[in-house]
């Protein structure tokens, strides 16, 4: 216990297992080492360690963390309260009372938020790194299917023809902003709130520069009791994993809608596909539904912690011991569901002529129609009229626009007695007539993917 000093009896057995945080933060064994070498060495430069009681402290902590990574050392949540003062225990096991001094100038509450840092400057790198993973294989799929051709939608209702490669672009613009997201997060986690004691300070001669320089922060924070309150960071981390894990449970619900019997467009690799316990003949996406699932679990998590955070005074309280928990769940979630999404992407088997038939000369091809009438001089109110009327007709025949009689079309309009009109309505061109940047021209996704690959492999 690393308090109690002034108190007569011993803290109750039920109180330390209702509140030792010990089974989660001990994932912050490596960080909280780490962050106590670096005191070690910041308290022997200042003259409040000597150059002996530096060196036992640290071969000490570097001992315990050897002890747990074999197996050796197991710090019980039901003696210990945190995993800070199971290391300072062990230590003082390990090198005697020279391990009393390690805490000098420093609470547990800029040690806690300081290692907190640490971990997250590294999960956001991990998670940027396979962000670009799964960004790699999306490239390379849509680089395979430039000009297939699928209907794109609004409402779910089909609206104008796509290329496959042209869809999947999307999703790595919002992949991009992803990372985008998480860069913006490190920047946050990259301040040094050590050294700013329980929340005003020391008295003591402390080098916070030479500590932020040893653990690699950019800077050191400007105001003690902000920084040991402060867990805006993490709430930044939580918001953007549910970003993340919203934009891969989009892209899993189309996966999921394209290998139905109804879509017969896409079918994923057995090795990524289940059963049913009733029904022989079924093949179930389960980890793309688990990925829409989890997205669920990372907005609570979310949710959690802000909830938490509303109504704190400044500056510590122990309710933020529960911001680890939900930062430590949607890491991992989040982190699992872009690797196995990654996988799944690989294992597609894709039908890359599906839509063409079935498009061709069809109702998505209407607005087409009306931009066509446009360049003939007619208003685009009065050409999408027109081509409503078309529609009805159609609609009301039970047949595709194409196969509409040259005589009825006259009847509608009269500028449908130009023939071009008819190759309008053909899919195989649809694409290529796209004149604005953005669009699904083939060339220009072309000259998209160019792009990325730039971004990607630095190229």
């Amino acid at each position: 216990m690393l308090w109690g000093g002034r108190f007569k009896k011993k803290f109750a057995d039920e109180g330390m297992e209702f509140s030792s945080s010990l089974n989660f933060d001990i994932n912050l064994l490596d960080e909280d080492i780490e962050v106590s070498i670096a005191h070690t060495k910041m308290l022997a430069k200042c003259d409040l360690l000597t150059g002996t009681e530096e060196k036992k402290i640290i071969e000490g902590l570097r001992k315990i963390l050897e002890e747990s990574k074999n197996g050796f050392w197991f710090p019980d949540a039901g003696e210990f309260e945190d995993i800070h003062s199971a290391v300072e225990s062990r230590l003082l096991e390990l090198i005697g009372d020279v391990a009393k001094k390690l805490h000098t100038g420093r609470s547990r509450n800029d040690q806690v938020v300081t290692g907190f840092r640490l971990w997250l400057k590294k999960a956001i790198n991990q998670l940027i790194n396979e962000i670009i993973d799964l960004q790699k294989i999306l490239l390379a799929v849509s680089e395979k299917h430039t000009e297939t051709i699928i209907p794109g939608y609004t409402h779910l209702q089909r609206a104008q023809p796509v290329s496959l490669a042209f869809h999947f672009l999307a999703y790595m613009e919002m992949f991009e902003r992803d990372k985008k997201r998480l860069k913006f997060v490190f920047e946050e986690c990259d301040t040094l709130p050590l050294g700013s004691g329980a929340l005003a300070g020391s008295t003591l001669p402390l080098d916070r520069e030479y500590s932020a320089e040893i653990l690699g922060f950019s800077k050191i924070s400007a105001n003690a009791m902000d920084s040991v309150s402060d867990r805006d960071f993490a709430i930044d981390f939580l918001n953007s994993c549910n970003i993340g894990m919203m934009h891969l449970s989009r892209i899993a619900e189309e996966i999921i809608l394209w290998v139905t019997q109804e879509w017969n467009f896409l079918k994923i690799g057995d090795e990524f596909t289940t059963g049913s316990s009733l029904m022989p003949q079924k093949k179930n996406p389960d980890l793309l539904e688990l990925i829409r699932g989890k997205s669920g679990r990372t907005f609570g998590n979310y949710l959690s912690l802000i909830t938490m955070m509303k109504g704190l005074p400044l500056s510590y309280n122990r309710d933020m011991q529960e911001d680890k928990e939900p930062v430590f769940d949607s890491f991992i979630q989040y982190s699992k569901s872009l690797k196995i999404f990654s996988k799944i992407l690989q294992s597609l088997q894709i039908d890359n002529k599906r839509f063409l038939k079935e498009l061709d000369g069809n109702f998505i091809l209407a607005t087409d129609m009306a931009e066509w009438l446009v360049l003939q001089g007619i208003p685009f109110r009065d050409a999408h009229k027109i081509v409503g009327k078309l529609v009805f007709f159609a609609e009301e025949k039970q047949i595709k626009l194409k196969e509409v009689k040259q005589e009825d079309l006259l009847k509608i309009h009269p500028l449908f007695a130009d023939k071009n009109v008819k190759k309008i309505l053909s899919i195989e061109n649809a694409l290529s007539r796209k004149k604005t940047y953005g669009s699904p021209n083939p060339s220009i996704v072309k000259k998209e993917i160019k792009k990325w690959k730039k971004v990607l492999y630095n190229k």
